[in-house]
Formats: C-alpha cells, sequence, structure tokens
C-alpha cells in the first residue's frame, strides 16, 4: 500500500505529453491522463485550463463541456478552477473488463468558437481481486499405467485484475508424486498443468488430495485454492477425439435464450464403460458459463441468456470430451455473434440554451452528439428537425451537431418553439429516436405603444366637479415584461394659448383621463390636445393620440333682456295708439341667453296685465299686440308683466315690466304717471325743461297738424267725405310696407327703434319724422315725460 501511495502522484507526474491544437476536419488531438481505480468521488484528475492553454475564466465563457464515449458521464469539469475531476468512483473491471490497459475515451466541447479537444483517462488497475477457481474442487481420473513426465492440465483461475496484478502462478502443496507447472494457453491467460513426478500404483493408494494455490502478482500478493482429488484409474488406452475440432458457428445477438447454438460429436475407440463419452466445458470462464449449456450425453450446445453485440462479439468455448475411463479430449468451437439493429440512436446534449433573443442571427441553440451502439450499416445515423422551423442543423465535427437559428426570430410572432430532432439509423428496419428541445424567445423592444383608436373624442358637461373623469385612452404594446408596461403622458399642446396643464390630468399609469376644474361652455366649448404611449424599454419607444374634449352646454344661464332695458334708472314707456286695430304691434321683447341648443330657445309669456285680454305676446319671438280695438274706456296707462323662459331642463326665467301709454294721436303729450314720484330737488330744473318742451312741442304740433290736414283732406276727398271730423283715420294713412306683409301681424324690418336716456332731467327729447321716402310724411307725436322717466324717442317709418 506504501508503493501504491508513493506511485500515485509519481503516476501524475508522468502523464501523458499533452496535444492539443485548435480542431480542424482532419486533426483529432489527444491528451491523455491516468488515475487509479477506486480513486475517490471529486477527486483530482488533470488542470485541464492549463493543459488547453486556456484561463479557467476562458473555459467557463465558453461553456466548456465534458463528454464521455461510454455514454455515461464519468467525467466532471470544475468552471471555476478549470480542473477535471472523478464524477463518480471507477471500477476498471466494471469498465473495461478483461481489456488492458483500461482506456476511457472524452471529448471536451467549447463554445464561442466551437473547439473539440480529445482525451484519454487510463484507469489503472490495483490489487482489489484475489484469484479464484470456478469450483472448489477437481476430480482427476489416473490411469495407474501413465508414466512419469505425465502432463495433467488443470481448470485454470480467475482475477479481474490485470497485468501485474493478474494471476501469476500457480502452486501445489509438497508431495512425492506430482508437482505444477504455470502455462499460458492461447489467449495469454496462465493456467495450470499437473507434472506427474513418478509411477503410480493404484494397488499402493488408490487416490491422492492436493491443494492447488494460484497466486497474483500483486503486493501483497492475494492468493485462491481448491483440492484437486486424483483417482487412480485401471488402463484406459484410447482418450475420445472430437470430430470437426475448431467449430465455428454463427449466432444472431436477437436469439431467444434456450435457442440451440450446435452439437458436438467425440468418438472414443475404445469399447464399453471406457467408450461411453460426456461432454463439458473445460477452463469455461464465468461469461460462458452464463451464456452456454451443454447437454453431456448428446454435446448439444444452447443458449442460456441473450446475446448482445455490442458487448461481445466472438465466444471462445472450450469444450471436452471424456470417455468411461477418465481420458478426455479437448475440442474449441467459436462462436460468431452477429449484429442486429436492436439499438436505436443515442443523442446527447452537451448545451444548452433555452432562452434566444429575438432578432439574433445564427445563435446556438445546442451543441449534441448523436451515436449507434449497433455497427455497420446499423451504427450509422441521419440526423434532421422539422422544415418549417427558422433554425438549421450543423455537423460540425465527428458525430456532432450544432442547432443554430437561421435567421432572426421574432417574439410577437411566436414566443415558443418546440424542436423534434429526429435520429435515424440505417438499419433493417431502421428505429428512430426523437428529442424535443423547448425553446423561448426573449423579448427585445421592437414594438412602440400603439393605441386603440388615433383619435378620441371625450364630452363633458360644463360645471363640472373637479377632478371629474371624463374617460380612459388606452394602448397596447405586443412586446413583454417591462417592454410592454406603458406610461401616458401629455403632450404639449400646438395652442400656446391654451391652459392645458390646468385644464386636464392624465393618469400615468392606466391613461385615465380627468378634468381639474369646472369648464364653461360659454368660455370654452372644445380644445384638443395630444396625449403620448411611451414603454420601459431600452429604448424607450412611444406613439401619440389626438384627444378632443367636447363641452355640453348647461342651462346655467337665465335669459337676459336687451329691451327694454331694466337696469336704467327709470323704465320706458311705450305708446299707443287708441285708434290702433287689433293685432297693432306695441312693441318687441328682445332678449338672449348665453346657452345654446335647447337652452337658448326663448318663449315668452304674458304674466300679468292691468287690462286681461287687451293684449297678447307671440310666445316666440316677444312680440306685444293687441288683442281688440281699444274703447274710451280703457285706462289710459297699462303695466305688462311678461316672463322670459328657456326650453333647459330645468328651465330657466326672466321678467320685464312694460308700460303702455294710450294716447289720441302721436301728438298727445304724455300723461303724467302717478306711481312715479316727482323729485323735488329738481323742481326749478325740470320747470325749465317743462317749459322748453312746451315751445318745442308747440311748434312741432303745429307743423305736424299741417302735414295732417293735408293728408286728411286729400283722403276724404277720394272718399266724397264732407269734412275732417266725418273721415277716420285708416290704417292706409301707412304704407304698404309699414304694416305686416306676412299675414302674422309683425311689422316689416324697416321698423326701427330708438331709445334715448336723459340722465336725471325728466324730460323728453323729441325726434321729427324723417322722410325715408320722396313725397311721404308721418307725423311723431311727442310724450310729456315726468320725473325720472326715460322716453321712447321716435318711431320712425321708412
Amino acid at each position: 500500500m506504501e508503493k501504491l501511495e508513493k506511485a500515485h502522484p509519481k503516476r501524475q507526474v508522468i502523464a501523458f505529453i499533452f496535444m492539443m491544437v485548435l480542431v480542424q476536419v482532419c486533426s483529432e488531438p489527444t491528451t491523455q491522463y491516468s488515475i487509479l481505480e477506486e480513486t475517490e468521488s471529486g477527486s483530482f484528475v488533470a488542470h485541464l485550463a492549463k493543459d488547453l492553454g486556456l484561463g479557467a475564466r476562458e473555459l467557463a465563457a465558453r461553456s466548456a463541456r465534458v463528454v464521455s464515449d461510454d455514454y455515461k458521464q464519468r467525467l466532471l469539469l470544475d468552471p471555476e478552477t478549470g480542473d477535471l475531476l472523478l464524477r463518480e468512483k471507477v471500477d476498471r473491471e466494471e469498465v473495461c473488463s478483461t481489456v488492458d490497459p483500461c482506456v476511457l475515451h472524452f471529448q471536451v466541447t467549447l463554445e464561442k468558437p466551437v473547439q473539440y479537444f480529445q482525451g484519454e483517462l487510463l484507469i489503472q488497475d490495483i490489487n482489489d481481486h484475489a484469484p479464484e477457481f470456478p469450483e472448489g474442487e477437481m476430480l482427476l481420473n489416473i490411469p495407474e499405467n501413465s508414466q512419469p513426465g505425465t502432463l495433467l492440465p488443470l481448470n485454470l483461475a480467475q482475477d479481474l485484475d490485470v497485468g501485474s496484478n493478474g494471476l501469476q502462478q500457480y502452486t501445489v502443496s509438497p508431495n512425492s508424486h506430482f508437482h505444477v507447472l504455470t502455462r499460458n494457453n492461447s489467449e495469454g491467460k496462465k493456467y495450470p498443468e499437473l507434472v506427474q513426478d513418478r509411477a503410480l500404483d493404484r494397488e499402493e493408494q488408490a487416490e491422492l488430495s492436493l491443494t492447488l494455490i494460484a497466486l497474483d502478482g500483486g503486493s501483497p500478493p492475494r492468493s485462491g485454492t481448491a483440492l484437486v482429488r486424483i483417482l487412480i484409474m485401471d488402463i484406459n488406452d484410447n482418450a475420445p477425439e472430437f470430430v470437426n475440432s475448431p467449430y465455428e458457428v454463427q449466432v444472431l445477438e436477437s436469439s431467444l435464450p434456450d435457442s440451440p447454438v450446435l452439437t458436438v460429436f467425440a468418438q472414443d475407440a475404445d469399447a464399453g464403460n471406457f467408450g461411453r463419452v460426456s461432454y463439458g466445458f473445460f477452463q469455461a470462464s464465468d461469461e460462458i458459463q452464463r451464456t452456454f449449456s451443454i447437454n453431456k450425453v448428446t454435446g448439444e450446445i444452447q443458449l442460456k441468456k441473450e446475446l448482445d453485440f455490442e458487448k461481445i462479439k466472438f465466444y471462445h468455448v472450450k469444450i471436452e470430451a471424456t470417455d468411461g475411463g477418465g481420458l478426455s479430449g479437448k475440442g474449441l468451437v467459436i462462436v460468431e455473434v452477429l449484429d442486429v439493429n436492436d439499438n436505436a440512436p443515442e443523442l446527447t446534449i452537451s448545451s444548452l440554451t433555452s432562452s434566444v433573443p429575438e432578432n439574433a442571427p445564427e445563435t446556438i441553440i445546442s451543441i449534441f452528439r448523436v451515436g449507434d451502439r449497433d455497427s455497420g450499416e446499423n451504427a450509422k445515423v441521419v440526423c434532421s428537425i422539422p422544415e418549417n422551423l427558422p433554425f438549421i442543423l450543423k455537423s460540425t465535427f465527428k458525430n456532432f451537431y450544432t442547432l443554430v437559428t437561421e435567421s432572426p426570430l421574432d417574439r410577437e410572432s411566436r414566443a415558443e418553439y418546440n424542436i423534434t430532432i429526429m435520429v435515424s439509423d440505417l438499419g433493417t428496419p431502421r428505429l428512430t429516436t426523437w428529442h424535443t428541445i423547448t425553446v423561448q424567445v426573449s423579448d427585445v423592444n421592437d414594438n412602440a405603444p400603439a393605441f386603440t383608436r388615433t383619435s378620441y373624442t371625450m364630452f363633458v358637461r360644463e360645471n363640472n366637479s373637479p377632478a371629474l373623469h371624463i374617460g380612459t385612452i388606452s394602448a397596447t404594446d405586443s412586446d413583454s415584461g417591462s417592454n410592454a408596461h406603458i406610461t401616458y403622458s401629455l403632450l404639449l399642446p400646438h395652442d400656446p394659448e391654451l391652459p392645458l396643464s390646468s385644464l386636464i390630468s392624465i393618469n400615468a399609469d392606466n391613461g385615465q383621463l380627468f378634468a381639474l376644474r369646472a369648464l364653461d361652455y360659454e368660455v370654452l366649448q372644445a380644445f384638443e390636445f395630444h396625449v403620448g404611449a411611451t414603454d420601459r424599454g431600452s429604448s424607450a419607444l412611444s406613439s401619440q393620440a389626438l384627444v378632443r374634449v367636447v363641452v355640453l352646454d348647461d342651462n346655467d344661464n337665465a335669459p337676459f333682456v336687451l329691451y327694454p332695458m331694466q337696469n336704467a334708472s327709470a323704465p320706458c314707456t311705450e305708446l299707443l295708439p287708441r285708434a290702433a286695430e287689433p293685432g297693432y304691434l306695441v312693441t318687441k321683447v328682445v332678449a338672449v341667453d348665453r346657452d345654446s341648443g335647447q337652452n337658448a330657445w326663448l318663449s315668452f309669456q304674458l304674466l300679468k296685465a292691468t287690462e286681461p285680454g287687451l293684449f297678447s305676446v307671440w310666445a316666440h319671438n316677444g312680440e306685444v299686440r293687441t288683442s281688440r280695438l281699444l274703447s274710451e274706456r280703457d285706462a289710459p296707462k297699462h303695466r305688462l308683466l311678461m316672463l322670459v323662459k328657456d326650453n333647459g331642463e330645468p328651465p330657466r326665467s326672466a321678467s320685464v315690466t312694460l308700460h303702455v301709454l294710450l294716447v289720441d294721436g302721436f301728438s298727445q303729450p304724455y300723461l303724467s304717471l302717478p306711481e312715479v314720484a316727482p323729485d323735488p330737488t329738481q323742481e326749478v330744473e325740470d320747470a325749465l325743461t317743462v317749459y322748453l318742451v312746451i315751445a318745442l312741442a308747440s311748434v312741432s304740433s303745429l307743423f305736424l297738424l299741417s302735414v295732417v290736414l293735408f293728408v286728411g283732406i286729400k283722403l276724404c276727398r277720394r272718399a266724397r267725405e264732407p269734412s275732417l271730423g266725418g273721415c277716420s283715420v285708416p290704417e292706409e294713412l301707412f304704407p304698404g310696407h309699414m304694416v305686416d306683409v306676412s299675414g302674422t301681424g309683425t311689422l316689416s324690418h324697416n321698423y326701427q327703434y330708438e331709445v334715448c336716456l336723459t340722465r336725471d332731467s325728466g324730460i323728453g327729447e323729441f325726434k321729427f319724422l324723417k322722410p325715408m321716402i320722396p313725397n311721404l310724411l308721418v307725423q311723431d307725436a311727442g310724450r310729456e315725460l315726468n320725473e325720472n322717466l326715460h322716453c321712447r324717442d321716435s318711431f320712425v317709418f321708412s
């Protein structure tokens, strides 16, 4: 054991000289190492990185792999140190049986770039097995007439060790009749041969017992023993002989157990019991005894178990024919095992990448090796993958293949591929092996977010509450992970005057839009802005969409009366001639509404009047007209309360008060309105104003009266009236374009209003009629104003 411990490091020091160059098609450098069998798992074999001329980090970076030829992964590569280690304890007898030297072939594969290195691991034998005889007792029948120097071959012992640790010699216990010689048979195995030293005398001693010892060459040596019983027989001078030795036979490895192999036959010239032959195996190994059986009587050899061409291709079976006298003849049967395609191809993955980024061309997915344990055509294999996949197979070295992407992948089209590699041999029938590799396509940020619509229209009612959710925009990204995480934002508006940041806010995570403050339709009916969607990829991609916000009108404005003005210091009074016909247009209330649509549709209604039934108002245009003829009993002053209402929900309204003064003609001055109190502080100023008005009214009245009389005389003459007093003033006094020409009683558009406002004078100002059409004059009646009253300046007809 001490010698072994000293020899162990020495053997590693004198390991085979490392020879390795870059892998080419025609060169396969081989590096050799050695270890002792039964070395513990994890033991150091060699510093592979140093032998390959590479650094440990380079081995890890290039995904170094170690693959053994016997389809068992017995070696392990430490990627941190670059050391080659044993994965498991190695038993030389299990790996190589009796083969010597025992060499385990392996390959080292590197990626980026792909390289291959051949290596051999020599498994050195240790003396861990003692020689063993197949039987603990051997029986020899020796005729008593055998002469000194007779050689008697004995069954050999089996030692699983090889070399110097294997079987070296045989010895026999001390005796005066025999000694033993150690011989080598045709297979190189040592067997014992007993040599007779002197003549035998059955009457003196009929049986001898010897101890046969088998010694190996280990240190210390191991031994095995067997008892040899020698029976001294009567003379039998003819030994059996095989007729056709050696026998040669071929057997398919697919033959079933108990199948016949062949029948041997031996002849013996003796007669009787000495001529009766029995058959058996001679010096048969354990493997032969487990595989074959022989009929002692008939000599038929049969299979005991199935054959395996991949393990043993030939069997050399020694047979023995023994007659009744104990003489025997030896023969040989050579059994050739014929290969049958009974092994499917095998595929060994040495490198595998389970995830590949999209848009990356010619990426290595896997490196693998294929093989078949059969031989000949049965061992030739072809490898393929489906044609409809963007991958190709490349044959790189010996039986190694590389699976690479043929073109850039698109994760959005397909995120996962199941690649089935089919390996078929060329035997009959063909055997096929399938291996499926799943490849995930990892995402690359190559898709910008896409809005569900290019533009969005959102409606919000005015006077909304702050932070009101008005709508949601949505975008999708066909990428995944952070590349598909979308952030929404408001973009700067094209209109710099639009205060977008104070109107709208957006939730960056879900795209919800909120109105920050109450909107006013009357100020802003609609506005547009752009929103952006940006993913979180590297680098980020974005897109934008147009959002139009339409403000819906709410009925939040009451009607506003433009005429008559209600905010004046004194109301206006409308003049109505007592001779007015039914349907006479007294005045028209003008009102507007800042709302829109039906919220701005106005309707007019007479709520209250001094004389019910005398006036009516048109609901749609606000025209106030007489409903009947006036009489002397009607009060001279009338007060009308009108309601202006919109069509909103709920409706809003405004009221207006009209003052109507009945006059006999347009020249009659205004009557004092008792409900308006005079201002005592302005009595002196008002008196002067009254005198001036009276003077002006007198002059104007004279002129107007002259014109009226002239026109009246002309008309009366046409009507053949005797006097002016018997003539009434008909509507024909006014030209046809001054009256209702549409049939609705509405004055023509030439009817103009003029409103004058005096600043606390209390005295009206008159404007005389202006002739709008040649040769047509219309009188204008003055109105007497009381204190703090506004007046209608004039009626102008054209």
